[in-house]
């Protein structure tokens, strides 16, 4: 009984902390030049395939992460090279989906663009930012004959929110990901997260 008890308080102290208002600290990659800030008890994690990935201690699936274009596939003068807002979400939202294409029976996805907009910074600069929503849906018994065995599940609904910058001939993205049931919690935290995007020119 008294592990019961102890596992639900500490159950409750990391949901209060993860819900908790955080202050930020900055993160400056000079090399590859861009800058954001980040929740500070988000810790850092190595080898997740991205230029720089920090995540929630205690929502495993919040994450924030930047991807930077190679200068040698293509040169960016502006964002608007990818087009309209609108048109920079749709790529976005291709992409999204082509990295968690599954080959797994029975996987269904659903998704779509909630919003798009663009802002100049006070660096001067044009950014966009894109708003979207997965959802991953898994059949129990993708193996089963019957149609009516195969019953489908919802397995994960998630916020993904990108911002775009483009600096020294390269597209800058930030990508957010949060689960949709926590979005609202911590929304003020990931827009602020979101405005302190900057793509900054290297200095060599």
């Amino acid at each position: 009984m008294s592990l019961i008890i102890s596992t639900y308080i500490l159950s409750d102290i990391g949901t209060a902390l993860a819900q908790q208002p955080r202050p930020f600290r900055e993160y400056v990659d000079a090399f590859d030049g861009y800058s954001f800030n980040y929740p500070s008890n988000w810790i850092q994690v190595r080898g997740a395939g991205a230029d720089i990935f920090f995540r929630d201690p205690y929502i495993l699936d919040e994450n924030i992460s930047v991807e930077v274009s190679s200068p040698s596939s293509s040169k960016f003068k502006t964002v608007q090279d990818l087009g309209s807002p609108e048109e920079a979400g749709k790529k976005v939202l291709t992409q999204y989906l082509t990295e968690f294409m599954s080959t797994r029976l029975g996987v269904k996805r659903e998704s779509n663009v909630l919003s798009t907009s663009s802002r100049v910074a006070d660096d001067g600069k044009l950014y966009y930012q894109v708003e979207a929503n997965i959802k991953s849906y898994a059949s129990s018994n993708e193996l089963a004959v019957m149609p009516q065995d195969r019953v489908v599940r919802l397995e994960w609904d998630r916020r993904y929110l990108s911002v775009l910058g483009v600096e020294n001939g390269q597209l800058y993205e930030l990508r957010l990901q949060v689960p949709e049931n926590v979005f609202s919690e911590e929304e003020n935290e990931l827009r602020q997260v979101m405005a302190s995007f900057r793509a900054n020119k290297i200095i060599r």
